[in-house]
């Protein structure tokens, strides 16, 4: 099965993964302005789908968008995927979603990228987050380093922690 755009789309359950298109900007944005998560611009969302779409995955649910991961290859390390942001619908909390999203971003983007290792930023108290991370790793049997990627004082104001930076892989070959 393909979308509207020509990218296979894959059901699993009620769930169908895909690449995003621009107009699922704006149900991305919605999403997570009704969040916890950091609200980004509207154009950023649209912009990821568009542009960044091999690195990007939705979840649909009859349709609607419940779930989305966005990442973009790291210009300095092409074996590299960096994850933006997760964000799932709260119907679809406590059910992997984050997780199965993940898995078809890794799965995608080793096909078609030859990517290697996956990379993300994660407050210490996220706790969720860096489970959903260290499971990953766990999951492909790999590595999972983690260090200081950027101090709290590097953000402006004194409402921002410092992000710490989650490298997964090598991915196996397989």
């Amino acid at each position: 099965m393909e979308n509207e755009g020509g990218s296979p789309v894959q059901t699993v359950d009620s769930l169908t993964f895909e690449k995003p298109t621009a107009e699922d900007g704006a149900a991305m944005w919605e999403l997570v302005k009704n969040s916890t998560l950091d609200l980004n611009s509207s154009y950023k969302y649209i912009m990821m789908a568009e542009f960044f779409s091999e690195t990007c995955v939705v979840a649909k649910e009859k349709g609607e968008l419940v779930g989305f991961v966005t990442g973009f290859i790291l210009p300095e390390k092409q074996d590299t995927v960096f994850v933006w942001q997760i964000g799932v619908d709260p119907s679809q909390r406590g059910k992997g979603l984050a997780t199965r999203l993940l898995n078809h971003l890794v799965e995608r983007t080793r096909r078609s990228s030859g990517v290697n290792y996956l990379e993300a930023t994660v407050t210490p108290s996220n706790e969720a987050s860096q489970a959903l991370f260290r499971k990953l790793a766990r999951t492909y049997d790999t590595a999972c380093e983690v260090s200081e990627c950027f101090s709290e004082d590097l953000f402006p104001g004194e409402e921002h922690e410092a992000e710490l930076s989650f490298r997964i892989g090598p991915f196996s070959k397989e």
